[in-house]
């Protein structure tokens, strides 16, 4: 396995996942303080789904895949809830779009919604405004690799700038200090 491989990142979390399969056996309380860690995160992963079918996601008023009487949070008798495991038996997250119904692409987009709406800018939409082509040394608007870097990088800096003011004005309306407490 190389570092940066396309399977790597796969090939250490498999590992990761057996290696760390039964936790117990690697390690033991020594003092009262860590057994008492252990038993209260045993404890919090008693109520934390662990699967779709899982009833723990009553709690959250969402309703478990394939529903049957009797289903009660934190009774659940996944492997993922025994302390013994203390949560590495399986997956311990659901996909987002399965919970937020939104896709990559809208979850993708929610950045450039957040700094259009920043900068009170409308958005400009797909509106297939422009047309992409290959620039070629001949042409009249072909610039160094260089060149376009620190176009680039003009552009960035504009754009930091006006996000800044932007935060600065928003900050002077709602007379709120800046999130380190200091003045800007």
């Amino acid at each position: 396995m190389l570092a940066g491989s396309k399977d790597s990142g796969r090939c250490i979390r498999y590992l990761t996942k057996y290696l760390t399969k039964n936790i117990a056996d690697c390690h033991q309380a020594d003092t009262p303080a860590q057994q008492h860690h252990a038993d209260q995160l045993a404890d919090t992963l008693r109520y934390e789904p662990c699967s779709p079918t899982c009833a723990n996601w009553l709690r959250y008023g969402v309703q478990p895949k394939n529903p049957r009487e009797g289903l009660r949070p934190g009774a659940c008798k996944g492997k993922a809830h025994r302390p013994e495991h203390l949560g590495y038996a399986g997956r311990r997250i659901l996909v987002s779009r399965k919970w937020s119904g939104k896709t990559l692409a809208d979850h993708r987009g929610d950045p450039k919604a957040w700094l259009l709406s920043m900068l009170g800018l409308p958005d400009p939409g797909d509106d297939h405004r422009y047309r992409w082509e290959a620039v070629t040394p001949a042409d009249q608007d072909h610039m160094t690799h260089g060149r376009r870097l620190l176009h680039v990088l003009a552009d960035r800096a504009r754009w930091h700038a006006a996000l800044a003011e932007a935060r600065h004005r928003a900050q002077e309306a709602t007379g709120e200090l800046p999130a380190t407490g200091r003045a800007a």
